[in-house]
């Protein structure tokens, strides 16, 4: 297992009079902006004080199949297995969260990429330029910790967001995800085809950063 360089993330809950507020803390490189909690009371560390935790192939283990309502569609369920051999970007969001909102044009611009199919080249084409067909994967939001479900709505309306969510205020269906730390907000988490986390990050994300990881699963 690889591990990349960060720095120590402490993920605090601070009770105030009639209200709680959520606040990330740690050094002073990452307070504030890394990630918010989402929680009751509780502290998180991430693993060995890091933000962004890299699987070599041979390490990585599959998630159990996540699922939930839709966010935007009634009466639909979304599943992982939906999107069978294919590269998953999760990421866990809230409209709450000033990180998810500074993020989401990343993400977006990930689909977008992701949606034009696998490829060496961004437009989803091989060195010879041909194209090979196909979504190469996409992005699939979990939407925590907003009970007010219309405001994610809204929020998904006004930043032209296509990638699809699975609505979970009550954070059910991300328990399914086990031992990965999806209690951070925002959490991405790249899955392989074989749905087996390859990259986690504790923080927000860019698409460069994402798309390498990406791009590093397609060749594999």
């Amino acid at each position: 297992m690889r591990h990349s360089v960060a720095s120590t993330l402490v993920a605090c809950v601070v009770a105030a009079v009639g209200a709680t507020t959520l606040i990330a803390c740690g050094s002073d490189e990452t307070a504030g902006k890394d990630a918010v909690a989402v929680g009751g009371n509780f502290s998180f560390v991430s693993p060995g004080g890091q933000l962004v935790i890299k699987y070599d192939q041979k390490d990585r283990k599959p998630v159990k199949d996540l699922s939930g309502p839709s966010l935007m569609e009634s009466d639909k369920t979304i599943r992982l297995s939906d999107f069978d051999n294919q590269i998953v970007v999760l990421n866990a969001w809230g409209q709450w969260c000033a990180p998810c909102r500074t993020e989401v044009d990343d993400l977006q611009e990930i689909q977008d990429d992701l949606q034009k199919g696998p490829g060496n080249g961004a437009d989803g084409s091989d060195d010879s330029g041909t194209s090979k067909g196909g979504p190469a994967g996409t992005v699939l939001g979990i939407n925590v910790r907003d009970f007010n479900k219309q405001a994610a709505q809204d929020f998904v309306k006004d930043n032209d967001i296509t990638y699809p969510s699975i609505y979970d205020p009550s954070f059910k269906s991300a328990i399914s995800l086990g031992g990965i730390p999806a209690s951070v907000v925002p959490t991405t988490i790249v899955l392989d085809k074989q749905h087996r986390p390859a990259a986690v990050f504790l923080r927000e994300v860019n698409a460069k950063e994402i798309m390498d990881v990406v791009n590093n699963l397609e060749k594999e």
